[in-house]
């Protein structure tokens, strides 16, 4: 085969080429230093870095955002369990200063109002919020947990509660004694006397709320029965019955006000069933109270029939009150085009806890809330208005007694005034022994009902230190796994600058002896050799 000059230029020509897009290839990985700069470059190299980029982006939302987020929202929630943790620790000192037997008036006063400022500031503390989300809210974050003003908004609420919601409360009958001063003291239906004073105990549920009118609905409670054959004989099978149901569908239930004295009518009536609107109190006599307390869960079953319900209304709301959507079944406005339903499921046992998840690694999650019902209970705000109107009756007796001996002093010796005053002193000793008897038991009660809250802000403290232990275990993996990948990240996709550096190096000059060599080659034709 003949070669010709032609075939030579055209061949050192196609060279020079090659190694000029070798040299193009080389100084493109040097300015953007990595290996390709399409995917046509090296298809294995391209397929691994989006695998590996994928990697990179996904370990960097986890480390750099999600975690963050989770970190602030658990030292968010710990801070004010803290908190709360610090005020029920007040609580159970104010309740061990209370239940000392030897109290002066001032003595009291500072307790009550210790008393007051801590209660208004638990569901204060309840209301913390991280980046405008409520914590304690669960998935209603956008929904405070208390009212923020005075509110007419009218709720029908169901609480599901037990037969350990049945208590017994003391209600010392003073007659008109707290009417008593120095203007009216002569008056005939005021001259009361020992005999008049009197204390009655009686069994009541005490509800979530108190203020609880709302167009004269009764509450309706509701126990788990026993439904009987034709001979008498249990079936295995139970349903809901309405306490105080009689025949005909009526309701041995009546409403009367505190000021009707409901306390010593129930004590007097087995079979009275009483809702007080102005405490939130159901009072019931002995028969009903044994019915609801022979409330048993049947093992057997899947439902809990040890479980007592009760459903009332309440329409007015003050600022502080916890809104019921965060706790209970229930729906507001009930009955218009406006009704929304909060909770149903809690009503059929299937109830889930409203968890909020953080995604905080490769197919792994933590939970980063608590719920109000773990901590923020209504029984915290309930027990401490018992002890504060205990505490205040007993400071209004005091009250009455100093003037009522300031009266005694001035009358005459032997005269009626001073019968009367004696009759007067003698009564407020005896509703005093009464009052202190039953602030004094219920402080004892509140040491051991607020060292309950505070073993279960104390359990929430635990579990949210041990999700931010979790967290830290997780963030330290979540650091090295982002090394990891954006070194293998790295690897696949850069380059090594002195390499590539000597290799273009090394592209120049044999293209510059290429173009040198090809030039004296192609200064020789056919003539040079005629």
């Amino acid at each position: 085969m003949r070669i010709t000059n032609k075939i030579i230029q055209n061949n050192n020509l196609s060279n020079i080429n090659t190694n000029k897009i070798y040299q193009d290839t080389l100084s493109t990985q040097m300015s953007t230093q990595k290996k390709i700069n399409r995917p046509s470059d090296d298809p294995v190299v391209a397929i691994r870095a989006l695998r590996l980029r994928s990697s990179v982006t996904e370990v960097t939302q986890y480390y750099s955002k999600n975690i963050p987020d989770a970190e602030s929202w658990l030292n968010v929630t710990e801070d004010a369990l803290k908190n709360l943790s610090q005020i029920m620790t007040s609580m159970i000192s104010q309740c061990t200063k209370g239940s000392s037997g030897e109290l002066k008036t001032e003595d009291r006063q500072i307790i009550l109002e210790q008393l007051k400022a801590l209660a208004d500031e638990v569901y204060s503390t309840g209301d913390a919020d991280y980046a405008g989300r409520y914590v304690f809210t669960g998935y209603r974050t956008d929904t405070s947990l208390s009212f923020d003003k005075e509110q007419n908004l009218t709720y029908s609420i169901t609480e599901q509660l037990d037969s350990s919601a049945i208590s017994s409360v003391t209600k010392v009958n003073t007659d008109e004694l707290l009417n008593i001063n120095s203007k009216n003291y002569m008056d005939a239906d005021k001259q009361v006397k020992e005999q008049d004073i009197t204390s009655v105990d009686v069994y009541r549920i005490r509800l979530a709320y108190d203020s609880c009118l709302a167009d004269g609905v009764l509450p309706q409670v509701q126990y788990y029965g026993a439904i009987l054959d034709a001979a008498g004989a249990p079936t295995g099978q139970y349903e809901l019955k309405t306490l105080g149901q009689q025949a005909g569908g009526t309701n041995a239930m009546k409403q009367m006000h505190s000021y009707e004295d409901p306390y010593t009518f129930v004590a007097q009536n087995d079979d009275a069933l009483v809702y007080v609107p102005e405490t939130g109190e159901i009072l019931m006599g002995k028969n009903h109270y044994e019915t609801l307390m022979a409330t048993k869960d049947d093992d057997a079953t899947k439902q809990n029939e040890g479980e007592i319900r009760v459903t009332y209304q309440k329409a007015s709301w003050q600022k502080g009150d916890l809104r019921p959507e965060h706790y209970f079944a229930c729906r507001s406005n009930p009955g218009t085009a406006d009704e929304i339903s909060y909770n149903s499921a809690y009503l059929t046992g299937n109830a889930e806890r409203q968890d909020i998840e953080y995604d905080v690694g490769f197919n792994q999650t933590i939970r980063v809330n608590s719920t109000a019902d773990e901590c923020f209970q209504h029984g915290i705000g309930r027990e401490t208005d018992d002890l504060v109107n205990a505490m205040q009756n007993v400071l209004d007796l005091e009250g009455v007694k100093t003037n009522l001996e300031s009266l005694y002093s001035k009358a005459q010796e032997g005269s009626n005034e001073q019968t009367v005053l004696k009759d007067q002193l003698d009564a407020v000793e005896k509703a005093l022994t009464y009052a202190k008897d039953k602030e004094q038991k219920l402080f004892e009660k509140g040491i051991t009902s607020f060292q309950g809250y505070l073993d279960d802000t104390n359990l929430c403290i635990t579990n949210c230190g041990t999700r931010s232990s979790k967290l830290s275990l997780v963030k330290n993996r979540m650091q090295n796994q982002k090394t990891t990948f954006e070194t293998l990240k790295s690897e696949n996709e850069d380059v090594d600058i002195t390499e590539v550096a000597i290799n273009l190096k090394s592209a120049e000059l044999t293209y510059e002896a290429a173009l040198m060599a090809t030039g004296k080659v192609t200064q020789t034709s056919l003539l040079n050799f005629i």
